[in-house]
């Protein structure tokens, strides 16, 4: 499967150097044009090489049926990225970082469990994808409910049905309004993502079908064996119903290595995927954080 990214170069970049690089692992239904831009542009302009790319099945990048969130896809894919960084000779192989933000958090840290080559992770509203899935399916056999529904959608596909696409949330803040949706996280996901950073690439459909594999999906739940890395978690002061806030805190309890964890006060949610006043702050963060673990 073939995976479009874009790699962010700091200024006056010499090929002839080698640099520390950090791979970005970002949102569900995010494409590298949103959150990886904006923040493989700040990385960059502290001097890392950063790489942002389409998950798979999404935007630019392959994968069949389209518009999966595969959590098993989504962990390997943050592998292949640092395979890919092996193979440039301006990287320092030994001088490799790892920064996931919202769901991109928690399968940025399910793949440092087993993937050593990445010397310290951060991350920024990290959100465990699994848990939010299971979070919505709150009354009683909900979630069984669900996954048969899911079990009749395959059926139905493999029988030569079309596929079913739901809207990740809604497309624009008229739909919204008119849905009558009041939660302000929501309403600042579908600002960013409709308004503020839109996106050609991005379709805002998930495939029903990765309910599947998201509800059985748990991003943190190793943590305290297997995650010997560095640790920098960093989220939104502004509590909403993401749970940044409280997954961040779970992370960072779980986590037995090196740690700390920091808290942009004012921020929502979706105000640290580009709201300078906050990014910039968290990016300060990660500087120091990564210039300190990513040094030979």
């Amino acid at each position: 499967m073939d995976i479009s990214a874009a790699l962010h170069l700091p200024d006056e970049f010499d090929e002839a150097r080698t640099y520390a690089a950090i791979v970005i692992v970002t949102p569900g239904s995010s494409v590298k044009e949103q959150i990886g831009a904006v923040w493989g542009g700040k990385m960059a302009d502290r001097g890392f090489v950063a790489l942002a790319y389409d998950p798979s099945y999404q935007g630019q990048s392959g994968g069949e049926p389209r518009d999966m969130e595969d959590p098993a896809a989504r962990v390997e894919e943050v592998r292949c990225a640092v395979d890919y960084l092996m193979t440039i000779p301006f990287v320092d192989e030994e001088r490799v970082g790892l920064l996931g933000i919202c769901a991109g958090g928690g399968y940025a840290v399910n793949a440092a469990l087993t993937e050593h080559r990445f010397k310290a992770v951060g991350t920024v509203v990290a959100v465990n994808i699994g848990r939010a899935r299971r979070q919505e399916s709150l009354s009683a056999g909900a979630v069984a409910g669900t996954l048969e529904a899911v079990g009749k959608q395959r059926t139905a596909e493999a029988r030569g049905g079309a596929a079913r696409l739901d809207p990740w949330i809604p497309d624009t803040m008229e739909t919204a309004k008119a849905a009558g949706i009041t939660d302000q996280d929501v309403l600042d996901a579908v600002g960013f993502y409709s308004e503020r950073r839109p996106a050609k690439t991005r379709t805002n459909r998930r495939n029903f079908r990765s309910l599947g594999p998201l509800m059985s999906f748990d991003a943190f739940h190793l943590v305290g064996e297997l995650l010997i890395q560095p640790l920098q978690v960093i989220v939104a002061g502004r509590l909403g119903t993401t749970l940044q806030f409280e997954d961040g805190k779970l992370l960072f309890e779980r986590a037995t290595n090196k740690k700390d964890m920091f808290v942009i006060e004012g921020a929502g949610h979706y105000e640290l995927y580009d709201k300078d006043e906050y990014v910039d702050q968290a990016v300060e963060r990660l500087d120091g954080f990564y210039t300190e673990y990513l040094n030979p």
